[in-house]
């Protein structure tokens, strides 16, 4: 019998060159075509233990949407992603593979793995081409009369949102913002994620019978206890993290220096890109410098690039090894011409007689012991300081949560972070009937991880409703800053 050979190298992913890209906000990456899709598709070894499920935070069955590509039946390919996952379009195009699903595939033990988030996009792009022309039809269950209301339209929200709605509940879905999406809309860049294709996703979404009420500050507007009174049964709480951490260092209210929260979301949301077309004006001068290695930190240089700046660094306290971008989008930032500066750490701004920034003075660091995050702390190098010019400074240090809906949410308690304590298995908090999960819980993480909580939480928030005990309350050890 002879042995079927199996092609180690994955289908590369077509895309548009540095030259060309730096000069526009259109998507990067271009997707798979059809052969494409086939020939990778193909190389799944069907495996009957599916160790890449294991590794799908939302538990897609991922081998069987994969030999239906192989089958050539895009219907029930897409039926079987969205069984678990309501956003793929998004999640094929932003969520780590590489450190989930495919680091668990067993051709990534002599080879390279399935391209399971590119076959996924794939599916999903199929699904809002004109070669489909509709839309997946999902059976709902009948209306179980029971409301639920859910604070924030990101990929938490939003995930909370259609599996309620599938299962017949009402939904009634809070947004702060004018547009729905959340982190997908004002933090990731056009080039990463088109604003058409969360927009696509946000309608399937509302097509399972979910409300959006947009520019709706829960907290503000009305609490929580409030809407309860309304007659909501139950609150998912999914407003994200968006308060920006800062160096707190002298000089970091000069003029010139952006929180990267604050930097993408006027390119993003606002469209700065498009100005005049769009009234968000966003100064970006020649020498950019970007605080951070991490995926924001990688879209932040990216855009400022793309907005003029004639050279940009990425400024980074530990090696390459420990940056906690993805692969894909440091290469990418390097092709185009991005230069990374490793440790190195800024202790000082300094600006001119105008307030605005000219220069910051910084550090080389050194690697030491490992620190609580696992990687290696970064200490100072004695007599190391020197000084980089620089005209436009972004910090992209992570986010904490914004504090807002805690403090008019009493009993409902929180870490030292500001984050809010809830049960990792069901999202449920301190205060009965309230859930939460996504990037309020955990600080800022990952789509898919937001997407998994919410999945989570919508299964205990369904057994409530149901008539299903509610989870004993619990008693929460107080949680220190790190």
């Amino acid at each position: 019998m002879t042995a079927v050979k199996i092609d180690l190298n994955r289908v590369s992913m077509p895309k548009q060159t540095p030259d060309e890209r730096i000069y526009n906000f259109d998507e990067v990456a271009q997707g798979y075509q059809y052969d494409q899709a086939l020939i990778e598709a193909k190389r799944c070894l069907n495996c009957p233990k599916k160790p890449c499920v294991e590794g799908c935070p939302v538990g897609v069955d991922i081998p069987e949407f994969i030999q239906e590509i192989v089958n050539e039946k895009m219907e029930q390919a897409l039926a079987i992603l969205k069984d678990k996952n309501s956003l793929p379009a998004i999640c094929g195009r932003v969520c780590p593979q590489e450190s989930q699903c495919e680091s668990k595939c067993s051709l990534a033990k002599k080879g390279a793995p399935i391209a399971i988030g590119r076959l996924e996009r794939y599916v999903a792009d199929w699904e809002l081409s004109d070669v489909a022309n509709r839309r997946l039809k999902v059976a709902k269950e009948s209306s179980t009369g029971k409301m639920v209301a859910i604070v924030g339209a990101g990929p938490a929200g939003l995930t909370v949102a259609a599996d309620l709605a599938k299962l017949g509940h009402t939904v009634v879905l809070f947004e702060a913002l004018h547009v729905a999406g959340g982190v997908l809309v004002y933090g990731i860049p056009e080039f990463r994620l088109p604003k058409m294709i969360v927009g696509k996703e946000v309608e399937y979404v509302q097509s399972l019978g979910v409300q959006i009420r947009l520019n709706s500050v829960i907290g503000k507007m009305l609490t929580i206890d409030e809407l309860m009174e309304y007659g909501f049964e139950a609150v998912f709480l999914g407003s994200g993290a968006g308060l920006p951490m800062f160096l707190n260092i002298p000089g970091e209210n000069l003029t010139g220096i952006y929180s990267a929260n604050e930097f993408l979301t006027r390119v993003n949301l606002m469209k700065a890109y498009l100005f005049p077309k769009y009234l968000t004006p966003l100064e970006v001068g020649d020498r950019v410098a970007v605080i951070g290695g991490g995926n924001v930190a990688m879209d932040s240089a990216r855009c400022a690039l793309r907005l003029g700046a004639r050279e940009v660094r990425v400024i980074y306290r530990r090696s390459r090894a420990e940056m906690p971008a993805r692969l894909e989008e440091s290469e990418n930032a390097e092709e185009e011409g991005i230069i990374f500066q490793f440790l190195t750490n800024p202790i000082a701004f300094i600006g001119d007689e105008r307030d605005t920034i000219k220069s910051m003075k910084c550090v080389e660091m050194m690697l030491g012991e490992p620190d609580s995050s696992g990687r290696a702390r970064p200490v100072v190098k004695p007599n190391s300081e020197f000084m980089l010019d620089v005209d436009t400074v972004i910090v992209a240090l992570g986010t904490n949560p914004n504090p807002l809906i805690p403090s008019t949410t009493n009993g409902l308690q929180t870490t030292d972070r500001g984050t809010v304590v809830a049960e990792s298995a069901t999202g449920l908090t301190s205060r009965s009937k309230i859930w939460a999960g996504g990037d309020l819980t955990t600080g800022s993480a990952t789509v898919i991880s937001a997407m998994g909580a919410g999945k989570r939480a919508a299964a205990a928030i369904h057994a409530y409703l149901s008539g299903e005990k509610e989870s004993k309350q619990y008693e929460v050890a107080q949680v220190t800053k790190e």
